[in-house]
């Protein structure tokens, strides 16, 4: 083998979730401002919290603080208009097949998300991977979140490897970046759905399967 860990993002790459969270931001922010365009919220894609609300704050040009805006959203607006969360449905069941055989391999294998903590543990549980992994890091944990690669760099110093002997899957265009700027090497699974860049990725995957011939 010539790498000794495989690191997952999570959301767009372990769940199809991405699709599902900004129809829901878009049916809430189009009651803030009704001319907003579902692709403004593509640069939200795979950021941390504070990073998204921030964002949206911007695009709604609303002057609610983003933990305003956020809160609205959580205990307002979503108990209104529920939207049910089933990850099995959207599970790529191709992700606990290649942390098996790479586990056997004698690979380190986690999962680094901007998502948070507790549902990150949630949807590993949910899909039957969490005994699979050696080590879940969320963006969370962070001041600065993807693009930031200390995310990954963390990461990598918890499974006692360097990043350059590191293979990370990733999918959005700040994913892919925190990840190369950490010296990891990068697969990205093709999403043409939401604009990403990635020109960044060493390699770019039209399934997980793939993955098998670079590590």
């Amino acid at each position: 083998m010539r790498k000794k860990a495989l690191i997952f993002d999570m959301d767009g790459v372990i769940i199809d979730s991405e699709g599902i969270h900004l129809r829901a931001l878009y049916e809430f922010l189009r009651s803030l401002k009704p001319e907003l365009r579902l692709e403004e919220l593509y640069q939200v894609v795979g950021r941390s919290r504070e990073d998204v609300w921030s964002r949206i704050q911007r695009a709604v040009e609303t002057d609610l603080p983003w933990e305003e805006l956020h809160r609205i959203y959580k205990e307002e607006w979503t108990p209104v208009h529920p939207k049910e969360l089933d990850y099995r449905s959207i599970y790529r069941p191709e992700t606990g097949e290649m942390l098996a055989r790479a586990r056997a391999a004698g690979l380190r294998t986690a999962v680094a998300s901007s998502t948070k903590y507790e549902v990150v543990m949630e949807v590993m549980r949910e899909v039957g991977i969490d005994s699979q992994l050696d080590l879940v890091m969320s963006g969370e944990f962070f001041a600065r979140s993807k693009p930031d690669p200390a995310i990954y760099l963390k990461t990598c110093e918890m499974l006692s490897v360097s990043p350059a002997d590191c293979l990370v899957i990733e999918d959005s265009t700040v994913g892919i970046r925190a990840a190369h700027d950490a010296g990891a090497e990068v697969a990205a699974l093709i999403d043409d759905r939401y604009g990403f860049d990635r020109r960044l990725a060493d390699h770019e995957i039209s399934r997980i399967s793939e993955l098998w011939q670079y590590l």
